[in-house]
């Protein structure tokens, strides 16, 4: 059977792999030897479900949304992922993560943030599990995310600002890398998406799966059967995306709608829409979609959502791209704005910008009155209040 998982090489058809420098040749193997026995074991086990459950607060409700479904003409239940502590998905892959560092004798944690949600989210499993965390972040999003900076600091995380590109994302992940070849024997890189060198996606992938599995039993409750017509969910690095369709990837009765971040216009030079603009490529250790240039100079994205701006994708959703397996629409900042608030004037829920992106795909499928539609909010909007705030009053 055709499967659209990772295979035994670490790749989604052509894509994935780990392109690394020699010096982190080592951990990265090492990485690979240990990150599924230790999944898979036991004792971890017992102990990611009990954090899951006693800590992040899993699990997440699934939520019918009555008005929503209304307009929409369709039954959309909302995956509510802005209901766990620190207010995202996120925090179901650090702790997944911390737990395998401490298991391969770490001490030192090092992360990349864009929103700052995986920042935050790397910095309280840090302080609960009392090690060492040090998060860097572009200087351009320490300035548009500043609450998120605040609680890492809050939690006792070393914030770095970084200069370099235009001071987002990748140039936060940047310097973590070069952090990680500085120090490969003690530092543990948890990655916060669906990115990175080969087990990375597939180990975020799994983590974030617990968001399916639930999907799956929750479903069964309230429909009587445990997949959906459709799934949707925004896609930057792809992390919430992976874990929202983990158990539905080789069911072909469900559809697969990701929604990544269109910014002014796909056209418009001012876009992160990686899918769409970008071209086989390697960045930061995979083969994947890049944006870049006729001379192969990776492109600066842009998006109004700083957790969508990466010029890159994981390389499960460049597989599900090219093989046509999920459709993927380019949502533009103010389609993500006008969707952030009609969510919260219909329902009384404020999503996260990136979230947003998700919901401004509804106006662009054409459902059936009897679909059941899933949609995975992200995370919640506090971080993004100042943009709101902005956009209502301009």
């Amino acid at each position: 059977m055709k499967t659209y998982q990772v295979d035994k090489n670490g790749y989604y058809g052509e894509f994935g792999g780990a392109y690394v420098p020699e010096i982190l040749h080592q951990c990265v193997k090492d990485l690979q030897n240990a990150y599924l026995e230790v999944l898979d074991s036991e004792s971890f086990k017992a102990e990611y479900d009990q954090l899951l459950r006693d800590y992040v607060g899993r699990p997440s409700p699934l939520y019918l949304a009555k008005r929503l479904s209304k307009k929409y003409g369709c039954k959309i239940y909302l995956k509510r992922e802005d209901l766990n502590h620190t207010g995202a998905h996120k925090i179901n892959n650090t702790i997944g993560q911390i737990l395998l560092a401490r298991r391969m004798g770490k001490t030192r944690i090092i992360a990349e943030t864009g929103a700052g949600q995986h920042g935050v989210a790397t910095a309280t499993v840090c302080a609960l599990m009392d090690m060492e965390c040090i998060v860097y972040m572009g200087k351009t999003d320490v300035e548009r995310q500043h609450a998120n900076v605040q609680k890492m600091e809050m939690l006792g995380a070393t914030v770095i600002p970084v200069t370099s590109g235009n001071m987002t994302l990748k140039d936060a992940t940047n310097e973590a890398i070069r952090d990680w070849c500085c120090h490969p024997s003690d530092t543990y890189y948890i990655i916060g998406s669906t990115v990175g060198p080969h087990p990375y996606p597939d180990m975020v992938a799994r983590l974030q799966s617990v968001i399916s599995e639930e999907i799956r039993k929750q479903l069964q409750e309230k429909e009587g059967r445990n997949y959906p017509d459709y799934l949707i969910a925004c896609v930057g690095g792809g992390s919430n995306a992976a874990g929202t369709i983990y158990h539905h990837i080789d069911d072909k009765r469900v559809k697969i709608v990701l929604a990544e971040a269109g910014g002014k216009g796909i056209h418009s030079g001012m876009s992160a829409a990686t899918i769409q603009l970008g071209k086989k490529g390697i960045i930061h250790g995979a083969r994947t979609l890049v944006m870049q240039s006729e001379d192969g100079q990776i492109e600066e994205p842009y998006s109004i959502s700083a957790g969508l701006d990466y010029p890159g994708i994981g390389p499960i959703h460049a597989n599900l791209s090219v093989s046509r397996r999920a459709k993927i629409l380019a949502v533009d900042d103010d389609e993500a704005l006008k969707a952030a608030f009609e969510l919260t004037e219909l329902e009384g829920i404020i999503p996260a910008l990136e979230s947003a992106h998700a919901l401004g795909a509804l106006p662009k499928v054409d459902f059936k009155k009897e679909d059941i539609v899933v949609l995975t909010v992200s995370g919640r909007g506090d971080k993004d209040m100042e943009t709101y705030i902005n956009y209502k009053n301009n």
